[in-house]
């Protein structure tokens, strides 16, 4: 029988962890209700898309489509 060891405790720096998820892309959503009395005042709803940006692809709104240098 194989005893399986849990994994190791690996310390990741916060810059690391921030390089790989702009590198794939964050999705961050929310709902926020304001309510009085069992009454719905406002409801806002949250959608967010964060991600890198390569100066290497040109712009879909840039006319000209060139790269910058």
């Amino acid at each position: 029988m194989t005893v399986v060891e849990p994994l190791a405790e690996r310390r990741i720096a916060l810059v690391d962890l921030l390089d790989r998820l702009l590198a794939g892309g964050v999705v961050i959503s929310g709902d926020l209700t304001l309510r009085i009395a069992d009454v719905d005042l406002v409801r806002v709803d949250l959608k967010a898309l964060i991600s890198s940006v390569n100066e290497d692809v040109p712009s879909p709104w840039d006319p000209r489509g060139e790269v910058r240098p």
